[in-house]
């Protein structure tokens, strides 16, 4: 993260230097500039990876892992206080996103992190963040996850919380709940913590949470039950079978579970040492192996304790004007954030398509160095997206650095855009690796024609209805935006016509908003979604004439903000405020990039909204040629876990200028064979 840079004056002088000219000239000027700095944060290695920042509970459950562990030392201690400490609000609060509102769950553990730290509850910093926690129903109000960490220490009681068997998995694919009825990034974390739930360890708390609670005499006051005829009370009725069940299960059969649960986790550790490429089942799987008997020098343990390491970023210096409170050690010093994943694949075909657009020849040294490390990158491997297709043969890309058994299919439809616009010097290569792809992305399809990320037809109600489900998005559906990319790809590579494709089409327009934008899944949010699938529609042989294409440039004219860019608050995603904040918010780089992307595949490229668009993006561009953009844009789960993709400011932009400059995308492939 860098520090908070003054855009205006970056911006101010940026639009003098290019002030001259026609808009196309300045967009020229913009454009190499951008070009030049994208090429120079290009690694050796031939990848970009941004930095992705998402909220302080990741740096909190990082120090509450050492401290169960007993691995907690004195230097990460203090610098990741520090950045706990800068991304506290002046209400004492802290968000899940930069401009939200004051979450509880983040708020109670970045609260008791910084009590790990040593900062006293007296100090003012810790007394306005416990006095909002009691206000919003103290730690009672939380949502489980918060609740398991206190568990942890003795700060909550385990028969508080809600009961899930490490028997689960054993469930077959068909029967409800089994655990690939789960989203991969859930289920990756549910398997180790069915062993944690069902081992409910407690170590010695280094200091009482009292103030953290309305009433410390009674912590958890009894909840109403809900009718026994609906969803609610279903399911609160099935974890009292379930907590009922814990008393009198088996304990041959319980210890038969634990084993299974603990092959399952160590089969799925990467090569690195991580688990699925993200930080979260990598910290739940290590408390449940180490509660199963493995000791910290065991392999499998000291490899994804060392993996734990690569997800941290480390600065000089908290970001400008966000410290709400002295350090206790009373020093400046290095700050270390937490990144919950990292963006290697996503980033680098991101990057090849944003230069390549921009104009840079296909045989440009960088473009070839990043097809080489993407071509390198493609799982070849059977994975968990096997269990529901076991017979099509792997050739999809994953996100991270090291997820074999995680590909997916957004990455996938990316990076084979991205190939298709370099010119590598083993064309063979490039053909047999997008084949393979393209077979695994249409053997990815769901049945109604889309895709979901991750699994194909992962879409049962059930798991996001169960009481322990409450931190987010536990399943993944297909959504507009995935099927979008994976309909743009399929449509270069020659498959407009092929019927998998034309469903593909055909759900996208019955999945538009009467307003006439796209829902944006993993991104915020109808403005990604928009701008996903209109290029998306236009590559697939729909003309710019289409209904569905002009209600998507009649929504995106109607939001365009007042300054020329467009922006939208992830409050689109909470229930009931979708009118209020859809396409609305300060603009940012990388959403007004997502608009200018859907204008110009719609033809737009001489209207008003696109050279507003474009004026917008040379006037705020800064003076190394990137934008600054502390706005999260990027979505994990929808409203609950929310992402600032650090060159999402920079390729966006740069692909939108490139487009503007030089039409809107690299030509169709050849058609591959079906």
């Amino acid at each position: 993260m860098t520090a908070t840079t003054d855009t205006g004056a970056g911006a101010s002088a940026t639009a003098e230097a290019g002030s001259a000219g026609s808009l196309a000239e300045r967009a020229e000027h913009a454009a190499a500039r951008a070009v030049e700095n994208l090429l120079a944060r290009q690694d050796a290695a031939g990848w970009w990876k941004g930095d992705l920042e998402t909220n302080v509970t990741m740096d909190a459950e990082d120090l509450l892992l050492r401290e169960f562990l007993g691995v907690r030392d004195e230097t990460t201690t203090r610098e990741s206080a520090r950045f706990v400490r800068s991304q506290q609000r002046a209400d004492g609060t802290w968000a899940t996103f930069h401009g939200g509102p004051g979450d509880l769950s983040t708020t109670i553990e970045a609260y008791v992190a910084l009590r790990l730290a040593g900062d006293a509850p007296h100090a003012p910093h810790m007394e306005r963040a416990s006095a909002w926690v009691r206000e919003q129903g103290g730690v009672a109000s939380s949502r489980v996850f918060t609740r398991i960490w206190l568990a942890l220490f003795g700060w909550w009681r385990w028969e508080d919380l809600p009961e899930m068997p490490p028997e689960m998995i054993w469930f077959p694919k068909w029967f409800p709940l089994n655990i690939y009825d789960f989203g991969c990034w859930a289920r990756q974390t549910i398997v180790p913590l069915t062993v944690v739930c069902a081992k409910r360890p407690v170590r010695p708390a280094p200091f009482r949470l009292d103030e953290l609670h309305r009433d410390p005499a009674c912590p958890n006051p009894p909840r109403a039950m809900a009718p026994a005829a609906s969803w609610e009370g279903f399911f609160q009725r099935l974890d009292r079978t379930l907590h009922a069940y814990r008393k009198v299960a088996s304990r041959s059969l319980r210890s038969a579970a634990l084993r299974s649960a603990a092959r399952w986790i160590i089969e799925r550790q990467e090569n690195d040492g991580c688990w699925g490429g993200i930080q979260p089942p990598a910290v739940y799987s290590l408390i449940a192996l180490r509660l199963l008997g493995y000791d910290l020098d065991h392999p499998v343990m000291r490899a994804g304790l060392a993996s734990l390491d690569r997800y941290t970023v480390r600065y000089e210096g908290a970001r400008e004007g966000q410290d709400t409170g002295a350090a206790p050690d009373g020093e400046d010093g290095a700050v270390r954030m937490v990144e919950a994943c990292q963006s290697p694949v996503w980033d680098t075909c991101l990057a090849t398509i944003a230069l390549a657009d921009a104009g840079l020849a296909p045989d440009h040294p960088a473009l070839v160095k990043a097809a080489g490390w993407m071509l390198g990158e493609q799982v070849l491997r059977q994975g968990d997206w096997s269990v529901r297709k076991p017979q099509l043969p792997p050739g999809g890309w994953a996100f991270e650095f090291h997820n074999d058994n995680y590909p997916d299919t957004d990455d996938t439809a990316e990076v084979v855009l991205a190939l298709r616009r370099v010119r590598h010097h083993d064309q063979q290569r490039v053909d047999t690796a997008v084949r393979r792809a393209v077979r695994w992305s249409l053997g990815m399809q769901s049945r109604n024609g889309a895709w979901g990320a991750f699994d194909a037809d992962n879409d049962s109600a059930f798991p996001n209805r169960l009481p322990f489900c409450d931190f987010g998005e536990v399943i993944d559906p297909p959504s507009a935006d995935v099927t979008a990319h994976m309909v743009e790809m399929l449509a270069f590579e020659g498959r407009h016509d092929d019927p998998r494709v034309r469903r593909a089409v055909s759900w996208l327009l019955s999945e538009q908003e009467a307003g006439g934008a796209w829902f944006g899944r993993w991104g915020v949010n109808y403005i990604y979604g928009t701008g996903s699938v209109v290029p998306a529609l236009v590559a697939a042989g729909l003309p710019a004439s289409h209904p569905a294409v002009r209600r998507a440039v009649n929504w995106l004219e109607s939001v365009q903000n007042g300054d020329g860019g467009w922006g939208e608050d992830l409050r689109s995603y909470r229930p009931g405020h979708e009118r209020e904040w859809a396409g609305r918010g300060t603009s940012t780089a990388s959403q007004t990039g997502w608009a200018l992307l859907a204008l110009l595949a719609a033809g737009e490229r001489e209207s008003m909204s696109v050279e507003q668009g474009i004026s917008w993006l040379v006037r705020t561009q800064q003076e190394d040629g990137s934008w600054d953009e502390p706005h999260f844009t990027g979505t994990g789960f929808p409203w609950d876990f929310s992402i600032n993709y650090h060159l999402y400011r920079q390729v966006f932009p740069l692909t939108a200028l490139g487009r503007y400059l030089h039409g809107t995308g690299a030509a169709p492939g050849r058609q591959e064979e079906r």
